[in-house]
């Protein structure tokens, strides 16, 4: 089921909850009971706990947003240093060269297609993806230069592959969910706090108090949503994450995908 659909139906049903408890209210209030005023120190504590809250979510949207930046530098960075490697070994033989576009190719391709999917799903990334890079280091640092040209290389490739490598490090360690649950369980309560002390302000079932009520509610759990969605650096599902390497290397992920 599609993400913005699960959010659809979310934000509808809280919003029949808060307009359906309105209604009920509304029929059980007694007919004596005065709501043309509230008392100021209810107004007060709905105002401090509504800022109170729009700060511990700013906060939290703020952290999982840089979280996924950071993410997405990773991949930039990984993606970009495999492929100067592949136009850097240019300059060695064509043997050579080949067999370490191969081995480049070959570790995009796990990358995208196996590290991926277990990315988004909250797991480890697998040790193949390790093995692939340590042996293009190895091939490379065992590829002794035999001209200036292919000296003037050898470095460079090497610090790729150093960068390369740090940048899946990173990758692999950043995976996991942003907020501890401790913040999870007080996003949800407050949500539902927050939500629920509309009601302290005796609204009635005027057109007006309900669609604001209704807007207020669907805002928040449209809030939570988000927070939900960039919790996951690389994404709940798919591989759209992974652009930078498609983007690089688009023969090898068209033809891991087929």
């Amino acid at each position: 089921m599609s993400q913005w659909l699960v959010l659809a139906i979310a934000m509808a049903l809280v919003c029949a909850l808060v307009l359906t408890f309105t209604a009920i209210r509304h029929r059980r209030v007694a007919e004596d009971e005065d709501t043309s005023e509230t008392p100021d120190v209810i107004e007060y504590m709905t105002m401090m706990v509504g800022v109170v809250y729009a700060i511990v979510l700013g906060l939290a949207i703020a952290g999982v947003w840089e979280a996924r930046g950071s993410a997405e530098d990773d991949v930039r960075r990984e993606a970009q240093a495999l492929y100067e490697v592949t136009q850097r070994a240019d300059v060695y033989p064509a043997p050579v060269r080949d067999r370490m576009r191969d081995e480049v190719s070959a570790y995009v391709s796990h990358t995208v297609n196996v590290d991926w999917p277990r990315l988004t799903a909250g797991e480890a990334a697998s040790a193949e993806g390790g093995r692939l890079l340590s042996k293009l280091r190895t091939d490379v640092t065992h590829q002794s230069p035999t001209s200036e040209i292919q000296a003037q290389a050898y470095q460079p490739l090497l610090d790729h592959i150093a960068v390369a490598d740090d940048a899946r490090h990173s990758r692999t360690q950043s995976s996991e969910s942003t907020l501890p649950s401790v913040v999870w369980v007080g996003l949800l309560v407050g949500g539902v706090v927050t939500v629920g002390l509309i009601f302290t302000l005796q609204i009635r079932r005027s057109g007006r108090e309900l669609l604001l009520a209704g807007l207020f509610s669907a805002l928040i759990v449209f809030l939570l949503f988000m927070v939900w969605s960039f919790d996951a650096p690389y994404g709940r599902n798919g591989t759209d994450s992974a652009g930078p390497f498609e983007e690089l290397f688009p023969a090898v992920t068209v033809t891991a995908a087929r």
